[in-house]
């Protein structure tokens, strides 16, 4: 699997313990990369953070924090607002312009980071979401044998509901 060439995540991928990305076609009308994110947030399946909110309650016996739901932002404030440090939903930006934004969250378990980069071509763009997990500790692999194949399912059934069907 290979990361998009221009995507930050490329900079720390050769020592990530997982990483992946998914990518669909969405229509394209001036949104950031922000944008996307925010809309695939907003429509989030419900099953998703009835899993996030399982998610919480067995990890918060383990030692792991507790996230929240994906959908936990203001979805009031506008892409073009947010900047390096703000809170969007579980994770915190690194980086936010126009093309791409980086998420992250981070633990002493884990360092989890997220891209959305988007490559417009006229009416239409190619969202790309693509996540890199560096593990600290052997609790961060045991977890990530939990949650790396249910990313595998959430990422693209989320992105469905940006894509052009």
């Amino acid at each position: 699997m290979v990361l998009p060439p221009a995507s930050l995540l490329n900079e720390n991928i050769a020592t990530a313990y997982f990483y992946d990305t998914f990518s669909v076609n969405a229509v394209y009308q001036g949104e950031t990369a922000l944008d996307y994110y925010l809309t695939m947030a907003r429509r989030i399946p419900y099953w998703v953070n009835q899993m996030m909110a399982l998610r919480n309650w067995v990890v918060s016996h383990l030692g792991l924090k507790h996230l929240g739901a994906l959908d936990d932002i203001d979805f009031d404030k506008a892409a073009t607002d947010y900047s390096k440090g703000d809170k969007v939903g579980i994770f915190t930006v690194v980086k936010n312009s126009v093309s791409e934004v980086v998420l992250e969250d981070r633990d002493k378990h884990l360092n989890v980071r997220v891209s959305f980069l988007i490559e417009p071509e006229g009416d239409t763009s190619v969202v790309h979401a693509s996540t890199s997990v560096h593990v600290n500790n052997d609790l961060g692999k045991i977890y990530m044998l939990f949650v790396e194949p249910m990313h595998k399912i959430i990422v693209p059934r989320s992105l469905k509901n940006i894509a052009i069907e």
